[in-house]
């Protein structure tokens, strides 16, 4: 497993030779950009730590100095070697924070960059049982409201029904956002005690687990919101 203990990987940089570490932009010594040859993963390459608790600011502010850094129009005249680089590093940066922006996209990061990514994102076996059977009811209650509403149900029924469904996803969502910040706790106080891998391991588990359990509900709340959208006001039969 990838941890931030690893050792400092050097690069050549192609213009004069010199060694620099891969976490590097600019060569330390000719001060040109650095071809990406490869790099150690988005958190390194805005200069934090692997931690999933991270300040949306300070993100953002270092997104927009990199990106005034890396673009390419500053390299117009530079040697073709340059303009690869910049265009390179532009095009990682902006993956970067994509990834790294959103809670839940940058544990699904951190989970594949640990080697822990979820192996079927709706694969049943990996998701308890209870909460399996929970997901397969109320997405057989939204079955027969769409049936209902194909059959021409009043509008007004149709909507105290979803509200029903949307009811305990509500609950399930808030209780996977608690979830999740206690775990994105944890899992930074051991990267900053230096919790050695294997004892990491199971908190990144049951993020794992949190992640294939969000995505059920994801799934059921987009059915469910199609459903809401599907009942349209001119065929309700409440006044308005």
């Amino acid at each position: 497993m990838t941890t931030d203990t690893q050792a400092v990987a050097i690069q050549a940089c192609r213009h004069c030779g010199t060694g620099a570490p891969v976490d590097a932009h600019f060569c330390p010594k000719c001060e040109k950009i650095l071809t990406l040859a490869r790099h150690g993963d988005y958190f390194r390459f805005f200069g934090l730590p692997r931690k999933l608790r991270i300040d949306a600011a300070d993100l953002e502010q270092r997104f927009r100095a990199l990106s005034r850094l890396f673009h390419p129009d500053y390299f117009y005249n530079a040697a073709a070697a340059e303009r690869v680089a910049s265009m390179e590093r532009s095009s990682y940066l902006n993956d970067a924070y994509r990834a790294l922006r959103q809670p839940l996209d940058r544990v699904e990061y951190l989970l594949k960059i640990e080697k822990m990514a979820p192996r079927d994102r709706g694969g049943a076996g990996q998701v308890p049982e209870e909460l399996l059977e929970e997901f397969f009811s109320l997405s057989e209650q939204l079955d027969e409201v769409r049936a209902a509403r194909e059959s021409g149900a009043p509008a007004s029924g149709l909507r105290a029904r979803l509200a029903q469904v949307r009811a305990p996803l509500a609950a399930r969502r808030a209780d996977q956002e608690r979830r999740l910040d206690e775990l994105s706790r944890e899992w930074d106080a051991q990267v900053d005690a230096g919790t050695p891998a294997a004892e990491r391991r199971p908190t990144l588990e049951r993020l794992r687990e949190l992640i294939l359990e969000r995505t059920y509900v994801d799934n059921l709340v987009a059915t469910l919101e199609r459903e809401e959208a599907a009942v349209a006001p001119a065929h309700d039969d409440t006044p308005v």
